[in-house]
């Protein structure tokens, strides 16, 4: 099973040339013989030894590439700003040999760009799942026509890769929509990140164990927070939302049908011990407010309207995060909104971005805003220093010189480098704040609703 995408390349060829064919990816050593690996190791002190054993090359040779592929652009004069295209192709892990993916990858290469774009194709044996990358000139050789970047090209790519790797023997994903409706789920999973679709499958699953009639599946869904259409009386078309989704979900759509539902309870109905099970996994109850003790203890109201001059985003991290630590140490605590339990899942990140914000002394969205900025201008002024440091390299006089000044290029990259991962982070704060905010927004009013209802209940008793 293989996964394909590619996407322009704005910047500088020669960098996507020497990224894709670097070597300490394209010879990971565990793949070679002993022997083959002591030669390499040896080679590996010589600059004049080609040690890039799964690298090749469509319409132009894979060691004078770039100058092959920049006198094309200069026989027609066409640059534009994209220079060209850089593909990826992507294994299941263990499903091929670097030998086999090299090869898939140079048939994919020939069959999709193979007979008018010079391309370089290089296997990267650096991660468990092995892949290959692709160069794509965006110049034709013969004509000079410019490769046009359509939704319709990365489909023509994967029906290509499917196709050879059916002929290799290896899996494909059938009837898979890369790009369809399911577009936006695809690079979701692919990011490791979950839909709504995937947060209510795994609810529902929870509910069904402790389920053996509609009732009790009703009752447990909305007890973790979830919205049902009344109105569907013979449960054809449940629909279920949870209050931070703009749209409906129907849950046949999703695989729970009438009849699969219907079969899941039988099930429990022919087990002797369900009730005693039932019993022992109630559906939730709040009795506690973690959300609105903290509240209190920060003196920070949620509830104010989103002023992003004066919302306080760092305390706001420094709230889910408290959160999360009592649901964590009470057991019997959940948090009512169904996004918000799956957005704390990724604790790791909302930590590193409370640190991020707290080592930088960022309060204020404006602070934020301000942080990137900031980060910006470094980055451009760097850039621009690296810029002239490499038109040095390329008027070197001496080899002493060009090593010199491939030192210093060296050293403000190094530079350059923490600082693009420091704006990273900070765009992706500034990103996910204002949602993170409604999510909290929506706990606390649950939260209160919740309360209220426990304290009719303590009334009437």
């Amino acid at each position: 099973m293989a996964t394909t995408g590619f996407w322009p390349i704005k910047g500088n060829l020669k960098d996507a040339l020497d990224y894709a064919k670097n070597p300490d990816k394209t010879t990971k050593t565990e793949y070679l013989d002993s022997d083959l690996t002591a030669v390499l190791q040896y080679a590996e002190n010589s600059d004049k030894t080609d040690r890039q054993l799964f690298v090749s090359a469509i319409n132009c040779s894979k060691h004078t590439a770039y100058s092959q592929m920049m006198a094309v652009k200069r026989k027609f004069g066409e640059r534009g700003k994209n220079i060209a295209y850089h593909g990826y192709q992507s294994f299941q892990t263990g499903e091929v040999s670097p030998e086999e993916a090299h090869a898939i990858g140079l048939e994919t290469a020939r069959r999709m760009w193979g007979a008018k774009y010079q391309v370089v194709v290089t296997t990267h044996l650096n991660t468990d799942n092995l892949h290959n990358h692709f160069v794509v000139n965006s110049v034709s050789f013969r004509d000079g026509m410019k490769f046009r970047n359509k939704i319709g090209n990365h489909m023509e790519l994967r029906e290509i890769s499917d196709d050879i790797c059916r002929e290799h023997g290896k899996s494909v994903l059938e009837n898979s929509n890369f790009y369809g409706g399911e577009k936006g789920a695809y690079w979701l999973h692919k990011s490791g990140k979950q839909t709504h679709q995937d947060i209510l499958k795994a609810d529902i699953e929870e509910c069904l164990k402790y389920s053996r009639k509609y009732d009790d599946l009703l009752y447990r869904l909305k007890a973790m927070g979830y919205q049902l259409d009344s109105t569907d009386d013979r449960h054809q078309h449940l629909t279920v939302k949870a209050p931070d989704w703009q749209r409906p979900v129907r849950l046949d759509r999703l695989g729970y049908t009438k009849e699969t539902i219907e079969a899941r309870f039988e099930e429990h109905w022919d087990n002797l011990y369900f009730f005693q099970i039932q019993n022992e996994h109630r559906a939730y109850r709040p009795t506690q407010f973690p959300l609105e003790i903290v509240i209190k203890d920060l003196q920070f109201d949620i509830e104010h309207s989103y002023d992003t001059a004066t919302i306080l985003v760092n305390t706001m991290f420094l709230l889910l995060l408290t959160v999360v630590d009592i649901i964590a140490e009470l057991s019997s605590v959940m948090l009512l909104s169904p996004e918000l339990r799956f957005a704390v899942k990724d604790i790791e990140t909302h930590v590193a971005d409370y640190h991020f914000l707290k080592e930088n002394g960022i309060r204020t969205i404006p602070e934020l805003s301000e942080n990137i900025a900031k980060t910006k201008t470094q980055i451009a002024t760097l850039e621009a220093d690296r810029d002239k440091v490499s038109n040095k390299i390329r008027r070197s006089k001496s080899p002493e010189e060009q090593a010199e000044n491939k030192e210093k290029r060296k050293t403000v990259t190094n530079q350059i480098t923490p600082l693009r991962k420091k704006l990273k982070q900070a765009e992706r704060i500034l990103e996910k704040s204002p949602h993170l905010y409604e999510l909290l927004q929506t706990e606390h009013r649950l939260e209160k609703a919740a309360l209220h209802k426990l304290r009719e209940r303590n009334y009437e008793r």
